[in-house]
């Protein structure tokens, strides 16, 4: 296991009229094995990005533990974040706002390994290199600024520029969501061919479902600030234990006219995550919530390697449905 995360929670206190705390993270605990790619997957507001940025280090942690190569990162004795940010990289959403716009390209990308003790030549060379390698020619692109790049070119650029540290893990916060569909997919295969190059190890968090399954090798659900489930992607895609996972995967747009979604397959908006509900929180908007639901739910097996969070899929729970 290279990267675990042991119970992470994260809280924001809010102050004037809507004063309260919000549960952006609660209790979010799996790891993650060297080599694959885990998609985290969820609607707006449920904790993706604010776990990678709990991961990263951009954000404090209100309890838990973060532990990079067996060691607790951040922690007494562990492994200093300084050391942690250069084993683990973040490509972000906006991918003009990630850039500084007054610098160049190379020096953008060179700026991380500079800072980190490498010689300016030797961090030159290398953010020269992987431009080639994102399919940017140093020749043309290495001088240019920001606002001289498309898109998709900046974002090949934000990827290089994670790349520069040598990282063992990589974190795609949406990293691909704002460019167009045929940019999107070449990136999407960039990503994977650099992942074969440099045997790395990838945290990939999208809206897109389909974009997710091409991607990952395990996904992960989360449902307002929890993991609602979590497995292999065949498991989650073809045998789909919670009731919210099955609610994402009907919204998914189909070419075949005979599958076509008739009914939304969710009602409402989630709850207030000020004042989330007790026990299973995707019971306000579930069919099938009785009242054992008001009790938190269990991390319940399904198969190897598959778990959810639903009082169904335990069958001490006293659900009616349990099995």
């Amino acid at each position: 296991m290279i990267l675990e995360a042991r119970e992470l929670r994260k809280r924001f206190k809010l102050k004037g009229r809507a004063a309260g705390t919000v549960h952006a993270v609660d209790d979010v605990s799996f790891g993650v094995e060297e080599g694959e790619t885990l998609g985290i997957v969820g609607e707006s507001g449920c904790g993706k990005s604010t776990t990678a940025r709990l991961l990263m280090g951009l954000l404090d942690r209100d309890a838990g533990d973060v532990v990079l190569e067996g060691r607790r990162v951040d922690a007494p004795g562990g492994m200093p974040l300084r050391e942690a940010r250069s084993k683990m990289q973040m490509v972000f959403q906006d991918s003009f706002a990630s850039l500084n716009p007054r610098l160049t390209v190379q020096d953008s990308i060179a700026f991380g390994p500079k800072v980190h003790g490498v010689p300016a030549k030797d961090a030159v060379g290398r953010a020269r290199d992987l431009l080639e390698r994102v399919g940017l020619e140093p020749g043309r692109f290495a001088g240019r600024y920001p606002h001289e790049l498309s898109g998709g070119q900046r974002q090949r650029v934000n990827i290089a520029r994670a790349l520069a540290l040598q990282p063992r893990i990589v974190i795609l916060d949406e990293a691909v969501s704002a460019l167009d569909k045929s940019v999107e997919a070449q990136v999407l295969n960039l990503l994977l061919d650099l992942k074969a190059q440099f045997g790395l190890t990838y945290l990939f968090i999208s809206h897109d479902l389909n974009v997710v399954r091409y991607m990952s090798d395990r996904v992960m659900v989360m449902y307002l600030g929890r993991i609602a489930e979590l497995g292999p992607v065949d498991a989650i895609y073809a045998r789909t234990a919670h009731p919210y996972t099955r609610a994402l995967l009907s919204a998914m747009p189909t070419m075949d006219p005979t599958h076509r979604t008739e009914r939304p397959p969710l009602a409402g908006d989630p709850p207030n995550p000020i004042d989330p509900p007790p026990g299973c929180r995707f019971r306000t908007r579930c069919p099938y919530a009785e009242a054992v639901c008001e009790r938190d739910p269990v991390d319940a097996p399904v198969e190897s390697g598959h778990r959810v969070a639903c009082h169904i899929m335990d069958k001490n729970s006293g659900h009616t449905l349990a099995r």
